[in-house]
This record gives C-alpha cells, sequence and structure tokens, in this order.
C-alpha cells in the first residue's frame, strides 16, 4: 500500500454525474423506466464562445438533469458542432464523461490547479443560467475528466 500524500488542492464533495449519449430521448427512458430516476428536466443549450483547448468555438447540445439524491445526474447530447463531448463520443463511445464539483472562486481555484499541471480544457461563463464552468486535464489518470462549477450570485459576478 502506498503512501497517502497531502493533496495539493482540496475539492468539495461530489455534485454531479454526467453521462455522454448520442440519444437523450432514448436515455432519459432508458433511466427512468428502468431504474426509476427522474423527474429530468431537459435543455437545449446555445454554447457560443466556449473555449476548447483555449480556443473558441461553437456547439448546440442537449441536456437533461434529474436529482438522485444529494448527486445530480446530468446526460448531454451533441447536437450541433465540436465540442468535449463530441470529441467523447468519437473516441469512447457513450459513457460516464465528468463529475463535477460546485466550488465558490473558480479563478482562485484554477490558478491553484495550474501549480499542479491541471489546465482547463473547456471552459464558459453561461450568464443566462448563472454559472461558470470549467472542466480540467484529469482523464490521464482514471479516465474521469473533472469539471468545476461556479454558481454566480446576482449582483456580485466577477468580470
Amino acid at each position: 500500500m502506498t503512501k497517502q500524500q497531502k493533496p495539493g488542492v482540496k475539492l468539495p464533495p461530489v455534485q454531479q454525474v454526467c453521462i455522454v449519449v448520442k440519444d437523450i430521448d432514448r436515455a432519459i427512458e432508458y433511466y427512468t423506466s428502468t431504474f426509476g430516476m427522474g423527474p429530468f428536466s431537459v435543455l437545449d443549450v446555445d454554447m457560443e464562445g466556449v473555449l476548447l483547448r483555449g480556443k473558441p468555438t461553437s456547439a448546440k447540445i442537449k441536456v437533461a438533469f434529474a436529482d438522485s439524491g444529494p448527486l445530480q445526474i446530468e446526460l448531454i447530447q451533441p447536437v450541433e458542432g465540436k465540442s468535449i463531448y463530441t470529441e467523447f463520443l468519437d473516441s469512447k463511445g457513450e459513457g460516464l464523461h465528468h463529475l463535477a464539483f460546485q466550488v465558490d472562486d473558480m479563478d482562485a481555484l484554477l490558478a491553484e490547479l495550474a501549480k499542479e499541471g491541471i489546465k482547463p480544457i473547456w471552459q464558459q461563463h453561461l450568464p443566462q443560467f448563472g454559472i461558470a464552468f470549467a472542466y480540467l486535464n484529469t482523464d490521464r489518470i482514471g479516465g474521469v475528466i473533472f469539471e468545476l462549477i461556479e454558481v454566480k450570485k446576482q449582483g456580485k459576478e466577477k468580470r
């Protein structure tokens, strides 16, 4: 057994599990009828100007959310454009894409993570939903991306 090291960065508990799917309606039907999950809320999201590995891109996705105890289940179906989700489907097929953690100060945490060599690969602020998010290059060990989510408080949004 290896000796436990002190973490460079301490993340809060996992808030969300995301599964990327080819057909969101089929996935909702499956998870609802087979496992009793849901109800799911479905959104169409236009992601204009999102940064994919530092370069602006645009994509459209369908997203469905359902609660499972303290965890949120998120299903994502890429609809149009190049995204981290189309890359995932092309390389791995459907499956577990990321674990999400809600954080209070995204910029400060990203600065700490940069010291550990961990950088965002997909990042955007979505003012229409009051959130900012960053997916991190954490999949080289364990195969799972980590997402940081910051809920922006009205009137206290950083610029």
